[in-house]
């Protein structure tokens, strides 16, 4: 039973015309016979449902558009904004606040620091200095401390 030659229209009528011996229902007789319910297929619940339609259309487009599916709800990426904001905020705000200080703080924070240069030069110069000098100013350190004990 070779019907290769035959067109495809040909070949459809040729399947429709021979029975099938295997089934006992077969599609015509559910078709011919009007005692028979005829099935119906179930619906989904939730397919059918607007408010599923609703977000699997809104997906879809989403997807054409290149819009990323893992991207973060409106709300939250509202709330990361506002907090990057008080941040920035808060730090300009700290900034500001050292840029204003009084004369009187700035005068302070310098002679701070020029008080902190001298030590680290004069540490450098004992670094620097020979052995038998430094040992010279710890015995005259040493040897002041108790005549002044005892003078006063």
């Amino acid at each position: 039973k070779h019907l290769s030659f035959l067109p495809a229209s040909m070949y459809t009528e040729i399947q429709r015309e021979q029975p099938d011996s295997g089934n006992i229902l077969t599609h015509t007789d559910i078709d011919g016979n009007p005692d028979l319910i005829k099935p119906k297929k179930l619906l989904n619940p939730i397919k059918a449902s607007k408010s599923h339609q609703e977000l699997h259309r809104e997906l879809l487009m989403n997807h054409k558009r290149g819009l990323s599916m893992e991207s973060k709800p409106e709300l939250q990426r509202v709330l990361e904004h506002r907090r990057r904001n008080q941040l920035i905020r808060q730090k300009k705000e700290e900034e500001e606040a050292k840029k204003l200080q009084c004369p009187f703080e700035k005068e302070l924070l310098k002679r701070h620091q020029r008080l902190d240069q001298l030590e680290k030069e004069q540490e450098k110069q004992e670094d620097q200095a020979p052995e038998f000098i430094k040992v010279k100013e710890n015995l005259r350190r040493t040897s002041t401390v108790p005549g002044d004990e005892k003078a006063v």
